[in-house]
């Protein structure tokens, strides 16, 4: 019955004649009731001024190790696949070199112009002509576009675009002009093929 009595003993205090200068001799119930207060104000105050800190703090460190985590991740599945990747690579770099070799060197050119001539004549068209125009070079590789001007009839000129587009160099067609020719069936043909050359890398 100790709390009991402790509830009827403060009720019995008059807190108007409690002297703050001379604590020790207030009543037993007041100084613990103090000392619950004072308690709870320090640690309070600890609280704010070093738990809330820390925990900013922790929230900090517990975003960083999320990206740690995350980053940890991502290296240790490119790790696990690095043989695929190096014989990704490989095949890539066997496919670009397949690719670079349709591209015509310099010295080749003239004998692409050949096989366009070659073609020309195998689908029995007449050639106007056939200009090599100037180089234009991009960041990658030079285009090399070559003007062609033959006459011929609708299938072989069908023909020989199909044929020009299938050399074993790479050879793409653009701007092409079709115009009947005057008291005769035979069609004018003006195209540009374009060629290109892979730019070297300056060492």
């Amino acid at each position: 019955m100790a709390l009991q009595d402790s509830l009827d003993q403060l009720k019995s205090i008059d807190f108007n004649n409690l002297d703050i200068n001379n604590i020790g001799s207030w009543p037993g119930v007041v100084k613990m009731i103090l000392m619950v207060v004072l308690f709870s104000l320090v640690m309070g105050v600890g609280y704010y001024w070093h738990v809330l800190d820390k925990q900013d703090s922790l929230v900090v460190v517990e975003r960083e190790e999320v990206d740690l985590r995350k980053e940890y991740e991502e290296k240790a599945q490119k790790a696990a696949n690095l043989d695929a990747y190096r014989q990704q690579k490989k095949e890539m770099e066997a496919a670009f070199g397949a690719l670079l070799r349709q591209l015509p060197s310099d010295t080749e050119v003239p004998g692409l112009i050949d096989d366009i001539t070659r073609t020309a004549l195998d689908n029995e068209l007449t050639i106007q002509s056939i200009d090599l125009q100037v180089e234009r070079n991009t960041e990658f590789y030079v285009e090399l576009p070559i003007e062609i001007v033959v006459e011929g009839d609708y299938h072989k000129i069908g023909a020989f675009v199909s044929s020009v587009a299938n050399l074993s160099r790479i050879v793409t067609l653009h701007d092409f002009q079709i115009a009947p020719q005057r008291d005769t069936q035979m069609l004018r043909m003006q195209i540009t093929a374009k060629t290109y050359r892979y730019l070297e890398e300056k060492s």
